[in-house]
């Protein structure tokens, strides 16, 4: 069974490359189109039916683009269609998030602190709250509201506002944020998935068959390729918001993640003036500083979580009392404590560092036991931790009795 964990963690990073991979080639692609689209120009002697067009050199070669507002005459013989980048990257995310959040919920998702939970009905929670950003976002933009975009943007918000909080009762702070990341995704695939490509291949179909394109299915599809643009920035703070706990295991991370979502509007509404004029709004840059100085603020708030008092006095989940009864579990735990609670704790008192790295702690038995499997990779299978420069460096034998208690506690199940 030791084996599988570490087959498991491996899985977890192939896994986690793909999606970063993709969301780069999805994420690019994205920019660039958006970038092009604003920086056409209207010029003399444009074929029937285009818009406008740019020059661009590149990888020692020039670029002549145009671009058809509805459609060119006839339908070319070759079309690329920019699609994959998306699906790939929102299937690999959500692989991601079952390798992580839902097979290893018991210490990724789940705080029993925050709400006495099942890991059952903590995953039924996680996958409600992945479709339900797209469900309340397609009526709002089918609704009269979607041709206010101003006002539908600021309900938009609201309900953001309203699902960080809400998630922030139920999860962990880490799989809270993560979660209002693929809530957001999600809306963006959808967007691809269920509007802008069939909206695309209405008008390929129009062209086939000899007949003028309606202009609403691109006007349509143009208006929800910008709103994936202006949600693309806050989606990659969240997804990278784990391995900061200032952002993610503060009093104030709903907060946090709300305000990540407007600095994302500012830098966004720079450069897509910046393209479409020439010339961005300096004040959005003052605007961003004055947003990210908040969140700095907000996150000097005490980290989340019980005192010591607290945890030592809590019931063990089942999770949890697998590894505190396992054998060798006293002897690791006196390990643990000897080597990595110096970081690993409330109030570190390590020089230099103020928070529990990725806001780990390890102080009591049910925080040690909880992290089992973390302590379990980092400091028995592999010597990430401690740091090889730390003053008192964990010896072979204490790391094979952190294995031996992992590998117990695994053949008890």
């Amino acid at each position: 069974m030791y084996d599988f964990a570490a087959i498991w963690d491996w899985i977890g990073f192939a896994v986690r490359w793909l999606h970063v991979i993709t969301a780069i080639a999805w994420i690019g692609s994205s920019f660039y189109f958006i970038a092009l689209d604003l920086g056409l120009k209207k010029v003399p002697n444009l074929p029937e039916g285009a818009h406008g067009e740019e020059w661009q050199v590149h990888g020692g070669g020039f670029y002549h683009i145009q671009k058809y507002l509805v459609a060119p005459a006839n339908m070319p013989e070759h079309l690329v269609w920019f699609k994959w980048e998306s699906y790939a990257t929102w299937l690999s995310g959500a692989a991601l998030l079952i390798i992580l959040y839902w097979v290893g919920g018991e210490l990724y998702l789940l705080d029993p602190t925050r709400a006495d939970i099942s890991l059952f009905q903590g995953i039924l929670i996680s996958a409600a709250t992945i479709g339900v950003g797209w469900l309340l976002y397609d009526v709002l933009c089918k609704s009269k509201l979607g041709d206010y975009p101003t006002a539908m943007m600021l309900v938009l918000f609201a309900i953001i506002v309203a699902m960080s909080y809400g998630l922030n009762q139920v999860f962990t702070g880490r799989a809270a944020l993560l979660h209002l990341g693929a809530f957001t995704a999600t809306i963006m695939t959808a967007n691809v998935f269920f509007i802008i490509i069939p909206n695309q291949r209405i008008v390929v179909e129009d062209l086939k068959a000899g007949r003028t394109p309606d202009p609403k299915y691109g006007k349509i599809a143009k208006l929800r390729s910008t709103h994936n643009n202006y949600l693309t920035l806050p989606v990659i703070f969240l997804m990278l918001s784990n391995h900061y706990p200032l952002a993610f295991a503060t009093e104030y991370s709903w907060i946090i993640a709300c305000l990540v979502f407007l600095t994302g509007v500012t830098i966004r509404h720079y450069f897509n003036t910046m393209h479409a004029t020439g010339r961005g709004p300096h004040w959005t840059w003052a605007v961003t500083v004055i947003l990210f100085i908040l969140m700095a603020w907000l996150s000097v708030a005490p980290l989340q979580g019980n005192s010591y008092e607290e945890a030592e006095a809590r019931p063990l989940t089942a999770y949890e009392e697998r590894f505190a009864n396992a054998e060798g579990f006293d002897e690791a735990y006196q390990i643990v404590l000897g080597n990595c609670s110096m970081c690993h704790a409330r109030e570190p008192f390590w020089d230099g560092i103020r928070w529990p790295p990725r806001g780990v702690v390890l102080e009591t038995p049910s925080d040690v036991a909880r992290h089992a499997e973390v302590i379990f990779l980092q400091a028995g299978a592999s010597q990430a931790m401690p740091p090889l420069n730390a003053i008192q460096t964990m010896d072979d034998e204490s790391r094979a009795a952190i294995v031996a208690w992992y590998r117990s506690a695994q053949a008890g199940d």
